[in-house]
């Protein structure tokens, strides 16, 4: 009689417990029923790179990350809810102290409920028993037996707590990002209050957004060379922009324009995307580079050069005006255009500087001089700034520095693209032509990145220069068209 052969009962919940532990992406598919229950997950490979470099972090081989992908990717969901979850129970750091901060606090505190609905159900806890302590357990912050906390608060007013991790999603609204104040704020809240939310060297940062200008908190990062591990996915693959981090990873796609999510983002959903986003917000929000490839507002392909000026242009020197000698500030510009008699508008000179305002005083003199040895009078033009105070400083620069040149002031009206619109209408018709000079390349760069570029100054003085042109001749036909009416 043969004897039944009998087998150990195998413990399911140990083996997945330690698939857990060795992924964080098994990890994040296990604990899917949890959070959307309702919801079929759809899992690619830009979920395991998120994963492969949060599992980074955890191990040490990074202690500062920035992630720039595109919105619907899973970032707050892998990043705030269940990272801090997966280094509480499998990789077995409950005494890990997680701060999770967002441009609002309301989303913070979103991904701190979802974490600690996480931990706290039965699924996780069958698993991984994670006490929660009873005198701390909030919506705002939830702490552990083994001192471990997760707390969310708002990015530009962070204070008290530290952390060993501090999760930065989102530091801007895409609406902040279009305004000075609020760029400027997300600065100083990233450069000065957020270093200080560490608790030690072997704390980390993990930075992920998606990018919105180029001045916002990733523009930072790459601008000051700051030493992160970048991981940026684009939702359409481009060659030369192919990512590679720090611990192996390379993008995988090798074809133009190839989809980061088709499963979760085919092409159609992503063409209709575009077309509802335009070019400025498909740029930063879905290809992670904030300037649109070819340009913005202009491109450089409008611009031709040429090698000499015609002989009976008509010229004006239009400013844009600064007085500070940081170089991470904006500049004085100072733009010649010529009018040619067959009708093309030549920038035949650009003048830019960062000085003080003595050093102002004396570039616009130099120049404005310069000018008048070159080609004659040249009229001039710089802006006043409104209310009594900029009247008072455009009379003494007109009165004392600038006395003798044919120079006026007027009030900015509308923001700096509204004032480039007609210029760069012209430019797309062909009918803008650039001097060959040094300064030409440096003007094309800034052109081709305006207006989400960081710097406006040249175009700013060229707009003005244009205007002034314009203005001049609807003046002179006014003139002539009454003169003929009498």
């Amino acid at each position: 009689m043969l004897r039944k052969r009998t087998f150990p009962a195998i413990d399911l919940i140990a083996l997945e417990r330690e698939a857990c532990r060795r992924s964080l992406a098994t990890f994040a598919k296990r604990a899917w029923h949890v959070l959307e229950p309702a919801t079929a997950l759809k899992w690619g490979w830009a979920l395991d790179a998120i994963c492969e470099h949060l599992e980074a972090v955890t191990l040490g081989d990074i202690n500062r990350l920035l992630m720039n992908v595109p919105p619907g990717t899973m970032k707050s969901l892998l990043t705030g809810v269940i990272w801090p979850a997966w280094e509480w129970g499998p990789a077995g750091r409950p005494q890990h102290r997680f701060l999770g901060t967002s441009h609002l606090q309301n989303l913070a505190v979103r991904d701190n409920l979802k974490c600690r609905r996480l931990i706290e159900s039965q699924w996780f806890q069958d698993r991984w028993p994670v006490i929660m302590t009873a005198d701390e357990n909030r919506k705002t912050k939830f702490e552990n037996t083994a001192t471990g906390f997760r707390e969310a608060m708002a990015f530009t007013s962070m204070t008290g707590a530290r952390g060993d991790r501090v999760i930065l999603d989102d530091p801007l609204s895409a609406h902040a990002a279009n305004s000075e104040a609020e760029l400027l704020d997300a600065e100083l809240a990233f450069l000065e209050t957020l270093p200080t939310r560490i608790n030690n060297e072997h704390s980390a940062i993990v930075v992920i957004m998606q990018r919105l200008h180029e001045r916002d908190t990733s523009g930072l990062i790459l601008s000051k060379g700051l030493p992160y591990t970048h991981l940026c996915l684009p939702m359409r693959f481009e060659a030369e922009r192919r990512c590679q981090t720090s611990i192996g990873f390379i993008d995988p796609r090798t074809t133009e324009g190839e989809l980061l999510f088709p499963d979760r983002f085919p092409e159609a959903q992503v063409a209709e995307l575009e077309r509802t986003l335009g070019s400025y917000a498909t740029a930063g929000q879905l290809q992670q580079r904030p300037v649109p490839r070819g340009g913005g507002l202009f491109k450089k392909s409008w611009f031709s050069t040429v090698k000499a000026l015609p002989v009976g242009c008509r010229f004006v020197r239009g400013w844009d005006l600064a007085a500070t000698e940081d170089e991470q500030a904006a500049a004085t510009a100072g733009c010649l255009m010529a009018r040619a008699p067959d009708g093309r508008f030549i920038v035949a000179d650009m003048v830019r500087v960062q000085e003080g305002p003595m050093g102002v005083e004396r570039t616009l003199k130099a120049t404005a001089e310069q000018d008048r040895a070159s080609h004659g009078q040249v009229r001039g033009s710089i802006p006043q700034d409104p209310g009594q105070a900029g009247k008072a400083q455009a009379q003494h620069m007109l009165r004392h520095v600038l006395v003798g040149h044919d120079y006026h002031a007027t009030i900015e009206s509308g923001d700096k693209e509204t004032r480039a619109l007609p210029l760069a209408a012209q430019a797309e018709a062909g009918n803008v032509f650039l001097l060959e000079g040094a300064w030409n390349e440096a003007f094309l760069d800034e052109v081709s990145t305006f207006p989400m570029g960081k710097w406006k100054d040249q175009v700013d003085a060229a707009g003005r220069a244009f205007t002034e042109l314009t203005t001049e001749e609807q003046v002179q036909a006014a003139m002539i068209l009454r003169k003929h009416r009498r």
